[in-house]
């Protein structure tokens, strides 16, 4: 097949990041079985594409300079259904500390190390708004202090090394919760309820709560959701970087005689194990991946909506089984192997466990 580009675009994003750092000119192009034309670049971040061939899936790339060379890297694999299509590429105003996920397809899973639960599936995920960071101990204790005083009621008060390393000893309950309260505080609809009309938010308790996924509120992400963010657009390797890993790009626990893509050193990060237990690292102190997210490999677990199972579920917008034992952790953390931290890399625990190295950040819908 020949690969044929669409024309160029140039972006500038001119919104500060999250460090108050203006973001730099990103240029963008399609390609796929035949060439395409882009008509438009709507002032809302869209771009309005023609002369695809239905039923074909195209990719768009993403460099920071021109010429690309060998630098430009999958950003979203958009599916076609008509010759027109309009996609939104980029949100110029997202919420605060937030980053957009573009909608497209990816292949969720891998094949690269032979995990029988993460065996290959194609998924389409909607757009939606991912946390930059994961929840910081100060961030959970500002609403976790603001939730409790209007009636929330948290099994677990949560910890953390320092105000800008993630709160860790949360269980899932509390997360959906603080979610909920997290929306609230900031004058938006919560998705979690105690009853199936979805009249009652949840703020107390240990159960499984009904969920309305069209509000707007902040909810745990999806499996599928947060394998698609983690990627950053670069499908099929193991990490956000790439197929090897170092502690200079992640705070794992080395072991480079378990996985031979370890770059060690061994044992724990040597940067954040002085300092006392446990051995977390700041938010946003490694490389961000493709989408600006930081901290998607090691550091602590991140709790997701589903049910742990098997297989995958794929498909449109996949939010795993309806029922189940275990909740899904993915990530990787500071005591945990490289084989953790991939992207495909699954774990999972009791939606009541408690540990030093779980935590988690926010989604959002529009």
């Amino acid at each position: 097949m020949n690969i044929k580009y669409g024309v160029f675009i140039v972006l500038m994003l001119l919104a500060e990041n999250h460090l108050g750092i203006a973001q730099e000119t990103h240029f963008f192009r399609i390609f796929g079985p035949a060439s395409t034309t882009i008509s438009e670049f709507r002032p809302d971040g869209a771009i309005v594409w023609s002369n695809a061939q239905t039923n074909e899936t195209y990719t768009v790339q993403t460099a920071s300079f021109l010429p690309g060379g060998t630098n430009w890297v999958d950003y979203v694999q958009i599916p076609v259904t008509n010759s027109v299509n309009t996609n939104l590429l980029v949100s110029f105003n997202p919420p605060a500390d937030m980053t957009f996920i573009p909608a497209g397809s990816f292949t969720m899973g891998d094949v690269l190390d032979s995990e029988s639960d993460a065996m290959p599936t194609n998924a389409m995920v909607s757009a939606f708004y991912m946390d930059v960071n994961l929840v910081s101990y100060d961030e959970w204790q500002s609403v976790y202090i603001w939730a409790t005083k209007r009636g929330y009621g948290f099994v677990n008060a949560g910890s953390g090394r320092a105000a800008n390393e993630p709160v860790q000893m949360v269980d899932w309950f509390d997360t959906a919760k603080w979610c909920n309260a997290r929306s609230q505080q900031d004058g938006l609809t919560p998705v979690y309820y105690t009853d199936a009309e979805l009249t009652q938010v949840y703020t107390n308790g240990e159960m499984v709560p009904y969920v309305n996924w069209t509000n707007n509120g902040y909810r745990l992400p999806t499996e599928a959701e947060w394998e698609k963010a983690a990627r950053g657009g670069l499908n099929g390797k193991r990490f956000p970087w790439g197929n090897t890993i170092s502690e200079s790009q992640a705070n794992y626990y080395g072991a480079t005689a378990v996985d031979s893509y370890d770059f060690g050193p061994d044992g724990y990060n040597a940067t954040f194990a002085p300092g006392g237990f446990p051995y977390t690292s700041p938010v946003g102190y490694f490389a961000p991946n493709g989408y600006g997210l930081y901290d998607m490999a090691g550091n602590v677990f991140e709790w997701c909506w589903d049910w742990y199972g098997m297989p995958y579920a794929g498909g449109n917008d996949p939010k795993g089984t309806t029922s189940g034992i275990y909740r899904v952790i993915r990530g990787g953390c500071w005591n945990g192997y490289a084989g953790n931290a991939r992207c495909s890399g699954r774990a999972a625990d009791y939606p009541n466990a408690v540990q030093g190295f779980y935590g988690f950040r926010c989604v959002k819908g529009f």
